[in-house]
Order: C-alpha cells, then structure tokens, then sequence
C-alpha cells in the first residue's frame, strides 16, 4: 500500500477552515498562548460575545468599533483576532503589511451573509445618487461598496453627519437602520439584513421573565427587532449596554445582547443581579449565543498562535476601496 501522509497545514486550513491538530498533552496552554504572544510580538483582540476565557487572555477586548480601533492602532507584528471573519478582515484592511490570522475561518457572520456582493451591488445600482452607510458587520466586497461604514456606537453620529438633502443606503442590518431613522428622522433606505442571534429573543419568555423580575430593567442592542427595542429602558452598543449597567444605581437588569457580554458585565458588577434575555432556541444556557463566535476555543487560538493560520487575505484593489470607507468612520469617531 503507498504511504498515506497527513494534510498539510494549508491543506487542512482550505478543507476545514482551521488547524485541527491536536494541542501538546500536559501543557498549561493559556500560559503558552501568552509566551508566543511575547515570542511573535503579536496582539490578542477579542470581541465580548466570545467565551469568557478568551477574554481573559485578550489584550484588548471591545466592539466593533473598539476593535477596529486598537487594530489601527497596534504596533504587533501579527494581528490575532478573535471574533468574526469581518473583523479579521477589517484589521487586514488597516493593516496591509501585517499578519492578520483567525481561530476559524468558519466564524463568520450571518448579517455579512445577508448581502452577498452581487445583490448588494444592484440594489446600489437602484440608487446611484444616495451615500451608502454599512454597518461594519459586512464582508469586505461591501466595504469596498461603502461611502462610510458604522456601529451601533457611533451609527447616529455618521448618518446625522450626513447633508440632510442626500439620500442614504443603510445596510445590512434593518433593525439597527431602523432604529437609527427613528432617532435621526432620516428615510433611510434599508437593506433587509438581520443578526440570527438578536432576532431570536423570544418576546414571549422576556415577558415571563419580567413577571419574575419586575425591578429589572431591560437593556437591548439596537440589532433587536423593534417590539424589543420599545419596551427597553436604555438602547445602545454593546460598550453602551455596558457603561449603563456599571453607572445605573439599579440593581438587576435582563440583557438582550449575545450572552458573552456577561463575561465583563458581571466581573464589573458583581453586586447586580444580570440575566441573559431569553431565546426562542431551546439552548444550553436559556440565553441568545452566536453560533459562530463560540467557535473560538483555547485549542484553536493556542493553534492558530502556533501555525500562524488560518490567515486573512483581502485582495488589494478590495482593500483599498474598503480602507476609505472604514478610515471614514473612524475620522469621524475621533
């Protein structure tokens, strides 16, 4: 029989979107994972809504606009980001000459999935005169399409930064473009995108649960349909729902974010009583998780640290389009 050789890394990248292999028995990997930080003079940048022991080892740990920010920013050698293919891509975008590597490449984004170029290209097409705004959960191809990208932090701020008399394409999400019309007075033209993991809080067992918790008051993200967003007491990012929480003198709250939130939120507020907001998925927590963000381990990242892959590449004719859009929104953010 001929000799049967194991996949090559890249190999093993193309076919599963990750490096598999198995971690070193008997080793402390959260101790190596900061050593090869040291050794590679990388950046570990983590998203809120991955596991809590990622977070921990984070350098820094943000939202959307938080990350785009430290990404900027960094002086490392190598980017490693622990979040979303979008995320990944956006540092790449900022950082041409640096080594930008994921966990998983299967960490993707079902907002970014709900625009795929060739449609969003048309429907851009149908509006040749209006500004596009892109929330930065999209796939580079449509950053590249985009005038100026947002997040939930600064969305108001770039769309009332825009003249009153243009008109103004919101994609991809429709709930936090919505949203935004609302407490802007803009028409927006929306693209019809939506967050699998925040338009799954169940109306229905928030409100059992506010019977059980009648002093809690509610906090959404803006990526929530908008039956959840007008009974909430305060609306806001990610980095919002977390600064209201910490400065409110109340003492229980009911989230209706992705659940990593809790990780830093109750670390800072380990005097308040905080409850996930429930979904309609019967899960293991009760709560809304994002399938793909849960795909970042301690075994992928010691991996991914290790192999230096999965890496993002992002063609440059692409990136450079995208760069103005993204450079855009952080002038602005200033």
């Amino acid at each position: 029989m001929p000799a049967v050789f194991p996949m090559s890394t890249e190999e093993e990248v193309k076919r599963i979107g990750y490096i598999s292999r198995s971690v070193p028995k008997n080793v402390d990997l959260k101790a190596e994972i900061l050593r090869m930080k040291k050794e590679k003079n990388a950046v570990i940048l983590a998203h809120y809504y991955v596991d809590g022991e990622i977070q921990d080892l984070a350098d820094f740990v943000g939202d959307s606009l938080g990350l785009a920010q430290a990404a900027e920013q960094t002086t490392a050698d190598m980017i490693v980001f622990c979040g979303v293919h979008f995320m990944g891509e956006t540092a790449k975008i900022l950082n041409p000459n640096k080594k930008v590597v994921i966990p998983d490449f299967n960490a993707g984004c079902s907002l970014a999935d709900s625009a795929p170029k060739e449609d969003f290209a048309a429907f851009k097409a149908q509006h040749p005169e209006a500004v596009v705004v892109s929330y930065i959960n999209c796939t580079a191809d449509i950053k590249a399409m985009t005038d100026i990208i947002c997040t939930s932090s600064n969305a108001l701020k770039v769309v009332e930064s825009i003249p009153a008399d243009r008109q103004i394409i919101f994609a991809p999400d429709a709930n936090l473009g919505r949203f935004v019309a609302k407490k802007t007075g803009r028409d927006l033209i929306l693209w019809d995108g939506a967050c699998i993991v925040h338009i799954d809080i169940s109306r229905e067992k928030l409100a059992k649960l506010r019977t059980e918790h009648p002093n809690a008051l509610l906090v959404a993200h803006p990526e929530c349909k908008e039956d959840i967003l007008m009974e909430a007491d305060y609306v806001g990012s990610t980095t919002g729902l977390l600064a209201y929480v910490q400065t409110s003198p109340n003492k229980e709250f009911i989230v209706a974010t992705e659940a990593g939130i809790m990780h830093k939120m109750k670390l800072a507020n380990p005097d308040k009583l905080i409850i996930p907001a429930p979904a309609n998925e019967q899960n293991f927590c009760a709560c809304s998780e994002c399938p793909y963000m849960k795909m970042n381990t301690v075994e992928k990242l010691y991996n991914c640290m290790y192999y230096e892959m999965p890496e993002i590449h992002v063609p440059e004719e692409t990136r450079v389009k995208a760069l103005k859009a993204v450079k855009a929104m952080l002038e602005i953010s200033k």
